[in-house]
């Protein structure tokens, strides 16, 4: 299988749509190296941090992949990328890659699993992709100009009672270490939702809250990897995403406006 994504590029206008269309195709190459070693015997796992904290050959081909082809087309960009750290990222433009969101999930066989990547310029979003490969889902956005599901506009959902919300949130790698691990926060959240889902790809539950299918996440301690491409598809669908926390890394919530008062009380009482 070939994965294509440039059959979903819009009708926009200006400097932005050659960048998307290079986006979807560096994520169109990731998602071909995921699929070719899903569920196979050769994806030569590993552990960084600790036994939560994995990575496989497949992490590292989509990386090499998607910088290289950054280098040959955009050499005056800088890099963030999770595997291979930083090149130039002090650039006014920069490339900030996710080469596979949610790699415990594929070490496991589980379908939930992602590329993300996202361009920024000075410092802020502009262009962004996140791919699920296995599961055919490919979102995207463009800054001021909306958010995409293969193609089709995506808004967040308008559910406004807490107790009929589906919600997303994870656990932090450093989860055994710290007490200060989302434990609490998941059990006071857990009383008053409908249900709580934990999809193990940050990128994902972004873009689940973009489309409606969560009404709102959360989640502590992430890298800028984790959440660059898919802060940016949220708020194009009109989420609304704030830090929650400025001692855990990256720690956001993004909630549909409408259940954001309700969401910081619980999650910050």
């Amino acid at each position: 299988m070939s994965i294509n994504l440039c059959q979903y590029l819009p009708d926009i206008s200006g400097e932005y749509r050659p960048l998307l269309a290079a986006a979807l195709t560096m994520a169109g190459q990731a998602g071909n190296i995921h699929i070719r070693y899903f569920r196979s015997d050769n994806i030569a796992q590993t552990t960084k941090l600790n036994d939560s904290d994995v990575v496989t050959v497949a992490d590292k081909e989509a990386e090499a992949a998607i910088v290289s082809y950054i280098h040959e087309h955009f050499p005056s960009h800088g890099i963030i990328a999770e595997e291979s750290g930083r090149e130039h990222d002090d650039r006014r433009w920069r490339w900030v890659i996710d080469p596979l969101d949610g790699t415990t999930n594929f070490s496991a066989g589980l379908p939930t699993f992602s590329v993300s990547i996202a361009l920024e310029c000075d410092r802020r979003a502009v262009v962004a992709v996140v791919l699920a490969p296995y599961l055919g889902e490919c979102f995207f956005a463009v800054k001021g100009q909306g958010a995409w599901l293969n193609g089709r506009r995506i808004s967040c959902s308008r559910k406004a009672e807490l107790s009929k919300a589906v919600v997303a949130t994870g656990m932090p790698y450093d989860r055994n270490d710290n007490p200060d691990n989302n434990l609490a926060e998941i059990c006071r959240m857990a009383l008053l939702v409908r249900g709580i889902r934990r999809m193990g790809s940050a990128a994902i539950d972004l873009c689940y809250t973009a489309a409606g299918f969560f009404d709102a996440y959360w989640e502590l301690n992430l890298n800028r990897w984790d959440v660059a491409a898919g802060e940016l598809i949220a708020t194009e669908a009109g989420v609304a995403v704030e830090s929650i926390r400025s001692d855990r890394n990256h720690s956001l919530l993004a909630s549909n406006p409408a259940l954001l008062e309700e969401m910081r009380r619980v999650l910050i009482p």
